[in-house]
């Protein structure tokens, strides 16, 4: 059962990334304050359930949420100041666009920068804690997987549309195959064998 609330604070953000351990594509951020009696069967973190059911979840949760913002950090970004800072810029910027400024910020994980002197709280698995993470997570995992369906149609080969960029033995498969793209990550160890040396 998500809890609602974890500070007290009516204006409570919680906020959540999707497309951590991707090959490619981008790092996307949610923040999310929702009303203080919200609940909805559905809701889980995002991980926790299956496509069909975030997709129904979305426009429930940006209709009843008090505010909700969404950020994009792309692959060049994500390789210039690594994946763990790509993670939290996102969240920043994901609060920036809330039209409501929180009072209160509860983040997935257990690493976050002071935002604008705003108390915050990190939470392992909050996404499975917390009403307001849970939402945060079914945002970012939406937002990113449209993203990579749409650069699918330009990479067919890749099958983003499934894997989402994950690296799954056909991402993989394909990297061999095609090479990487603009849409992969530089920094990212796209092969296993990478690491070896061909002499």
């Amino acid at each position: 059962m998500l809890k609602l609330n974890y500070s007290g604070f009516a204006l409570e953000a919680g906020t959540d990334e999707a497309g951590r351990g991707c090959l490619s594509g981008p790092v996307v951020a949610a923040a999310v304050i929702l009303p203080e009696n919200f609940s909805h069967p559905l809701l889980n973190d995002s991980k926790q359930i299956s496509e069909k059911k975030r997709n129904l979840l979305k426009p429930i949760i940006e209709k009843e949420a008090v505010a909700f913002g969404v950020s994009f950090v792309w692959q060049a970004e994500v390789d210039k100041i690594n994946v763990l800072q790509a993670s939290i810029t996102g969240m920043h910027r994901a609060i920036d666009a809330l039209k409501i400024t929180p009072e209160f910020i509860i983040v997935d994980g257990n690493k976050f920068n002071n935002y604008n002197a705003i108390p915050h709280e990190t939470i392992v698995k909050g996404d499975a804690k917390y009403v307001s993470i849970a939402a945060a997570s079914v945002l970012a995992k939406t937002y990113r997987d449209q993203y990579m369906e749409g650069i699918h149609k330009e990479f067919p080969m890749y099958n983003w549309a499934k894997n989402k960029g994950y690296p799954t033995k056909e991402h993989r498969n394909a990297i061999r195959t095609f090479g990487a793209t603009n849409y992969h990550r530089k920094t990212f160890k796209l092969l296993p064998e990478q690491t070896k040396l061909n002499l």
